[in-house]
């Protein structure tokens, strides 16, 4: 399950297979890598959260890049190449819904996962309205998380 604080990763003694090959540093700048795939941003406030689930992402062949905040997000250089946009509605600063209105505002279409913790039906219901692809609520499942992205980035492709 993936909610707020850690997220453990079944590992055999020592051996974790692939994911320490996963890159886990949060907003290191956005190179143009189009053969490795589609990228799939995550923007949460909560470092567990980020870092855990771009290890599944990384683990699971999909190319991640993590940010703190939505601001991060918008001042990486990663907006134009990103996929898929795994968000969560509650941050400080701007927060997943403005940044939601923001991207729409510029006229980039990025399908959105929204992944929250604390967000009533209103929330949910003004995100899917807007266009956002899911909303999903923590904790969710390794699987209903991985199916939610694919699902998003199939849309994206069609």
């Amino acid at each position: 399950m993936l909610s707020q604080g850690t997220v453990e990763f079944p590992c055999c003694g020592n051996y974790c297979g692939d994911m320490n090959k996963v890159q886990l540093s949060d907003n290191d700048g956005c190179e143009e890598r189009a053969s490795e795939g589609a990228l799939v941003s995550i923007v949460d406030d909560d470092v567990s959260v980020r870092r855990s689930t771009q290890r599944l992402l990384g683990s699971s062949g999909l190319r991640a890049k993590a940010f703190a905040s939505a601001e991060d997000f918008l001042q990486s250089g990663c907006v134009e190449e990103t996929a898929c946009l795994l968000l969560d509605l509650s941050m400080p600063g701007m927060n997943g819904l403005a940044l939601q209105r923001r991207l729409a505002e510029t006229g980039r279409q990025i399908p959105i996962v929204f992944l929250s913790a604390r967000a009533s039906e209103d929330d949910e219901r003004r995100a899917l309205q807007a266009g956002a692809a899911k909303f999903l609520r923590k904790p969710a499942s390794k699987e209903v998380l991985l199916q939610a992205i694919r699902a998003a980035l199939d849309g994206a492709t069609h």
